[in-house]
């Protein structure tokens, strides 16, 4: 593991799969009646968040708690930020109260980057969302979902999703977690769809490791898993489509268009779920849709990277040995 979490793209095959398997141990700990290990004691982290968030801030927070990290939490509203204080600033001061590592996310894309790289603070850095360029934690917990149902808990050690076929719908041009997904399924083997209005297809796709279609109800047959993407609003400047009616007729999933995916594939939303538009309530509460079930693995995935970043090399979970008889 590199020293940061900066960005998907960073992560080769063999980091993404020793965080997908370090993850799998993780997430048996929650299984437990005491959901803890004294991994990080002594060790400070930092929730350093300039936008609002409520999946990502308290799925770090429990990850970092379960790991026994002493926490602070840093938002951006109510303080010196709000004053006109400089992300430099607010990073000295961490690093003079000897923060061990930061989370951050930030509405500039590169905000993580700039903090990793400047010198300001001595601390690996991960980051949680930075504006429309980069969301890996999202990534990772969505790959672990992919892997934990199409190949399965056990079986999916140490594997990657080699072959399988992952469609990304809706505001690509606008979306972090497109962004960090579609890097880092590639890495892992995947091939990667995307499929949205042509208008909200970013400029220079077609560098991007994937695939691009307009026509939703012909990649469907073909998909194992199909990620539906919120409309993200209060990034836009100008009407994208004519009617939120519209873009659902064309691109929105409902339970006729999830009757022609095949009996395996899964349904996946990073959150939250703008219900009606982009995905129906049938298909939303159906047992096909792993919404719930990502935001239960994120915790799992969030504490694989810090204990990699922070923990060491040794087993993330002792587990004690059996006499045989």
């Amino acid at each position: 593991m590199k020293r940061h979490l900066i960005s998907a793209a960073d992560l080769t095959r063999d980091d993404a799969v020793l965080i997908l398997d370090t993850a799998e141990e993780m997430a048996r700990v929650a299984d437990r009646p005491i959901k803890k290990l004294p991994t990080l004691r002594g060790r400070t982290v930092c929730n350093l968040f300039f936008e609002d968030s409520t999946r990502t801030r308290i799925s770090f927070e429990a990850a970092e708690k379960r790991l026994s990290a002493d926490v602070i939490n840093f938002a951006a509203k109510g303080s010196s930020v709000s004053k006109g204080e400089s992300l430099k600033d607010t990073a000295q001061t961490l690093e003079a109260m000897g923060v061990d590592a930061v989370v951050i996310r930030h509405g500039a894309s590169g905000a993580p980057y700039r903090l990793a790289t400047s010198g300001w603070i001595d601390a690996p850095v991960i980051n949680a969302g930075d504006g429309t360029h980069q969301h890996p934690t999202q990534a990772l917990l969505d790959a672990f979902t992919m892997r934990r149902r199409l190949l399965g808990p056990d079986a999916g050690l140490g594997q990657d999703l080699g072959g399988k076929r992952i469609t990304l719908v809706g505001d690509v041009l606008h979306s972090r977690v497109a962004r960090s997904n579609v890097d880092l399924l590639h890495t892992l083997g995947a091939e990667v769809t995307l499929v949205a209005p042509p208008t909200l297809v970013p400029v220079g796709v077609e560098h991007w490791p994937c695939e691009v279609s307009y026509d939703l109800d012909s990649v469907l047959p073909k998909s194992d898993a199909v990620m539906m993407l919120r409309v993200q609003r209060e990034r836009m400047n100008a009407a994208f489509f004519p009617t939120e009616r519209e873009y659902s007729r064309r691109y929105g999933l409902d339970g006729q268009r999830m009757a022609r995916m095949p009996g395996h594939a899964l349904v996946m939303h990073p959150g939250p779920m703008v219900r009606g538009m982009e995905i129906t309530a049938e298909v939303a509460d159906s047992g096909r849709c792993t919404a719930v079930e990502q935001v239960a693995n994120g915790v799992s995935v969030r504490m694989a990277v810090l204990y990699l970043l922070l923990g060491g090399n040794e087993p993330a979970v002792t587990h004690p040995r059996t006499e045989e008889k």
